[in-house]
């Protein structure tokens, strides 16, 4: 029986790919096993990861023929999986010692769907602990109430999918897989399906992720097309909650947080390629258009001058023809 699978994309992370496997190897348990899915790497992680096929207790690995993205990747490694709960980690990212035990201990003292982890955040030599902003620890608390307010960041704006683990029920559920071909932004459309859908969800402080920020490959630093990718996965956002029972209650939300993604790309729009700031205005204006537009009034107004006054001048702007994500 495995009770834990751990699925982690690789992509053209050579670099950083050993420092993760040896990660997963200080954690090995033999009734965990690690799904690597190497995501049609191009560079010498293919290499690496053939021998940590040999080398790491518990692992399987899967290839792609065509680079589909981290969603994609991730939805191979979940159909791959048999363990009674699941959690990912990133390639380029690393875990502390004995860690997935501890995690596995907690979600099982508490029962419930899914737990919430803090993570440590790796900036060069810099490190910062970042903490899921919810203030019961310890507790079995219902996933839905953690979504409001909309005026402040809450369990759904703490989208990192690897700070967690998930219980199998939410995959025969039809709620862990993510939206296919997202490039960015793909743990959104799944973090408030999560909390939408599940019946029970806990936080604790345990540390033991690594998120390395800033890597030159990521595309949280790369200003091509992909990035609008937030606009596809924020409008499933949008539309799905706006099917959901409480549509009245969580839109506010849901409007509101797309709007500061919105502003937030425009504020260092400098890094886009021409072309691709280009579009990331005609999108982001038709975007604006697509929102339930009372709902959007009232987000305008509650939020800062600035950033009220951009997305406003954004809102009127012409629209354009042909022009899609």
């Amino acid at each position: 029986m495995v009770k834990l699978s751990v699925i982690v994309p690789f992509f053209n992370v050579q670099q950083y790919a050993p420092d993760t496997l040896r990660s997963l190897k200080s954690n090995a348990r033999e009734d965990f096993e690690f799904i690597l899915v190497d995501d049609c790497s191009r560079d010498g992680t293919p290499e690496i990861l053939a021998r940590a096929e040999r080398e790491l207790p518990g692992a399987v690995l899967v290839r792609h023929e065509q680079n589909g993205g981290l969603a994609t990747a991730r939805n191979t490694g979940i159909d791959r999986a048999r363990g009674e709960y699941l959690t990912f980690l990133d390639g380029d990212d690393w875990l502390a010692p004995g860690y997935l035990p501890r995690l596995l201990a907690a979600v099982e003292g508490l029962g419930c769907d899914f737990l919430r982890t803090d993570h440590v955040q790796c900036t060069a030599r810099s490190r910062s602990v970042h903490r899921v902003p919810v203030g019961r620890r310890n507790t079995v608390l219902d996933p839905r109430g953690a979504i409001l307010p909309a005026d402040r960041s809450t369990s759904v704006d703490y989208a990192y999918a690897w700070a967690g683990v998930y219980h199998r029920r939410l995959l025969d559920k039809g709620v862990l897989h993510f939206t296919d071909g997202l490039r960015t932004a793909e743990d959104r459309p799944w973090i408030w399906k999560l909390h939408r859908e599940a019946e029970s969800f806990a936080v604790v402080s345990l540390l033991g992720v690594f998120y390395r920020r800033g890597v030159a490959s990521s595309l949280t630093q790369i200003g091509d097309v992909r990035q609008l990718d937030f606009i596809r996965a924020f409008d499933q956002v949008i539309a799905e909650t706006a099917a959901d029972r409480d549509a009245g209650v969580l839109l506010p939300k849901a409007v509101r947080t797309y709007c500061a993604i919105i502003s937030h790309h425009l504020g260092s729009i400098e890094r886009f390629e021409p072309a691709v700031a280009k579009q990331l205005k005609s999108l982001s204006a038709a975007a604006l258009r697509r929102m339930p537009q009372d709902v959007l009034d009232e987000a305008l107004d509650s939020m800062d001058l600035q950033r009220a006054t951009r997305l406003r001048r954004l809102r009127r702007r012409p629209a354009a023809a042909g022009v899609a994500a």
